[in-house]
C-alpha cells in the first residue's frame, strides 16, 4: 500500500511538472513556484538550469546583433538541442542549429587527460534514429538542424566532404573528454569571432587526479598568445560554465 501511495505521488509530481512547463514562460516565475511547492528531480533541476543559459545566451545574441548558427557537439538525449531551438525561437532568433555526435557513446579514451570516473567507453549513447525521434517529439523541423554523425576526428576533418558551418554564434560543447574538446575547438579556432557564446556543460566536471577535461582543453588552446579573450559570461547548474568571445585588438584599443 505504502509502495502504490509513492508512486501515485511521484506520478502526480511529474504531471505537475510538466503542466508547470508548459504554463510558465518565465523561468524565474517558474523556479520560484517549484521551490516553494515541488521538490523535483535534480535532472528536472538541471534542465531548468539549462533551459535559463539559453533563454539568456539567445537574448543577449539578439539584443548585442551577434548573428550565426547554434552548434551542439554532443547531444545525448536531445534535451540541450531542444532547448537550444525553443529558446532561440523565443526570440525570433534566425538560427540554423548543428547536431555533432558519433550516436556510438563516448570514444575509447587516450591517455590520462581523459580520466574521470564517470566517462565510460561506449555510455551516453543515442542513436542517430533516436535523435531524429527526440527532434520530431520536441516539434524541431527536419530543416531547421543539420546532423554530422561520427567521433570528432573524422567528421570535424578537413578531409570530411561535408560542408560544416562557418558563421557560428553559439557553440555548446558537451563532449566531456579533454581529447574530445581539444578536437571541438581546434574546430572552432579559425571560426572564432567577437561576440560569440563557448558554453561548456562539462567545465566543473573534474577528479580526484585530473582537472576538468573541458577546462584543461579550453585553457591549452586560448593561451596567453592567443588573439581572444575569454569572458566569463554566466554558469549554469553545478557543472556548466559559459564564455563570450572578445577580440582583444577591439577591447584594448
Amino acid at each position: 500500500m505504502l509502495r502504490l501511495v509513492k508512486k501515485v505521488k511521484d506520478t502526480a509530481k511529474w504531471c505537475i511538472l510538466q503542466v508547470i512547463n508548459k504554463c510558465l514562460s518565465s523561468y524565474e516565475v517558474k523556479e520560484m513556484f517549484c521551490d516553494k511547492y515541488l521538490p523535483f528531480s535534480p535532472l528536472s533541476r538541471e534542465k531548468m538550469c539549462r533551459k535559463e543559459f539559453f533563454y539568456n545566451a539567445f537574448r543577449a545574441l539578439s539584443f548585442n546583433g551577434i548573428d550565426g548558427d547554434y552548434v551542439e557537439f554532443g547531444c545525448c538525449g536531445g534535451m540541450t538541442f531542444a532547448l537550444a531551438y525553443h529558446e532561440a525561437r523565443r526570440f525570433e532568433y534566425n538560427t540554423k542549429l548543428w547536431s555533432f555526435d558519433s550516436f556510438q557513446g563516448l570514444p575509447a579514451p587516450e591517455g590520462p587527460k581523459d580520466a574521470h570516473p564517470v566517462w565510460k567507453q561506449r555510455e551516453m549513447t543515442t542513436l542517430l534514429d533516436q535523435f531524429y525521434a527526440i527532434c520530431d517529439s520536441n516539434k524541431i523541423p527536419r530543416d531547421a538542424y543539420s546532423v554530422v554523425p561520427g567521433f570528432y576526428k573524422q567528421s570535424l576533418s578537413m578531409n570530411n566532404t561535408v560542408s560544416l558551418p562557418e558563421n557560428i554564434s553559439l557553440a555548446y560543447i558537451d563532449c566531456d573528454l579533454y581529447s574530445s574538446t581539444k578536437t571541438v575547438l581546434e574546430f572552432l579556432m579559425p571560426r572564432l569571432k567577437h561576440g560569440m557564446i563557448i558554453a561548456f556543460d562539462d567545465y566543473f566536471c573534474w577528479s580526484a587526479t585530473q582537472i576538468s577535461g573541458e577546462r584543461k582543453a579550453m585553457m591549452e588552446l586560448f593561451s596567453k598568445d592567443c588573439r581572444w579573450e575569454m569572458v566569463p559570461y554566466m554558469q549554469f547548474g553545478w557543472h556548466g560554465n559559459s564564455f563570450v568571445i572578445e577580440d582583444k585588438k577591439i577591447s584594448s584599443s
